[in-house]
């Protein structure tokens, strides 16, 4: 249950990272969290499953290795093009 959010996200990140394409991740995972984060707040003041708890926490370090990942995909192939222009 605990990884259950995660697994998805597996096989996109190799694939991102294989290609150096980061064109089908939207960078709108920021729902997600908002979300994860908002869970994590409501447990401190209605505890709740621990399952649910570590699932929001990894979930938002996924959310940002993902983001990472995009950004420096995204960073160096406008790097990239950049030369090509100028050359």
């Amino acid at each position: 249950m605990v990884f259950g959010g995660v697994v998805p996200y597996v096989p996109q990140y190799r694939d991102i990272r294989r290609t150096q394409n980061a064109d089908g991740f939207s960078p709108t995972c920021a729902w997600c969290w908002v979300a994860n984060i908002l869970r994590i707040l409501f447990w401190f003041g209605r505890r709740f499953e621990s399952p649910l708890l570590w699932q929001s926490a990894i979930m938002i370090l996924t959310m940002l290795l993902m983001l990472k990942l995009c950004t420096e995909v995204r960073v160096a192939n406008e790097l990239n093009a950049r030369r090509r222009s100028f050359a």
